[in-house]
């Protein structure tokens, strides 16, 4: 990604971007509170380019073409906030020009790859500390897993009881806390609310 053709991009590629993630989350101003949260979860994108030696208006470029997400987050002072591993999936699948394949060629069903690949370039996997497929997919088992265990519940057997909170703690694990610009955005409870603290509140540890 720091070498090869330059790409000629219009003055305009950062107010493009900053449209593109618009149309996506909404217009919702965020709060000093919501920026003291991204600012600890996430860097500027001109501060990573600059420290992985990449050019930002080509990666600005990259993001218009759909060969990398849009940002996770616009800072109330317009600052694009991406994760720190932001170019690690295209590193890792020998640049962007390749991540599609690779990225989708983690699932069996095509189609499933591409409505992955579809979330990941919309920048809202914000509910991971890590982007990656593995980390999609984990995300995946453990909802499923929690979603069976309630379907029949057992709340008064222990085994029942120790199961749904290791797959609680497991997605723990994986979700960052998100932000209340994050409810706005996606119009009610984060799956962190739904299936980490009110499950907790409702199936409390047996000691």
């Amino acid at each position: 990604m720091g070498g090869g053709s330059r790409v000629h991009v219009a003055p305009t590629a950062a107010r493009a971007v900053a449209e593109r993630f618009r149309e996506v989350n909404g217009d919702h101003a965020m709060t000093p509170a919501d920026d003291a949260y991204v600012n600890r979860q996430f860097v500027e994108l001109t501060a990573l380019c600059a420290a992985t030696g990449r050019d930002p208006e080509r990666v600005r470029a990259l993001v218009l073409d759909r060969c990398l997400p849009l940002p996770s987050y616009l800072r109330s002072d317009g600052a694009e906030m991406v994760p720190a591993d932001l170019f690690a999936l295209a590193d890792a699948a020998g640049g962007p020009d390749r991540l599609r394949a690779w990225f989708v060629g983690h699932w069996a069903d095509p189609v499933e790859g591409e409505e992955e690949w579809a979330g990941y370039l919309s920048g809202q996997y914000v509910c991971l500390r890590s982007v990656s497929p593995t980390t999609i997919r984990r995300k995946s088992e453990l909802t499923a897993a929690i979603d069976a265990a309630l379907a029949a519940p057992a709340p008064d057997d222990p085994a029942w009881r120790a199961a749904l909170h290791r797959s609680i703690d497991d997605l723990d694990a994986l979700e960052p806390d998100f932000t209340a610009y994050d409810r706005l955005r996606f119009g009610g409870p984060v799956s962190r609310d739904t299936y980490i603290t009110a499950l907790r509140a409702r199936h409390p540890r047996i000691p």
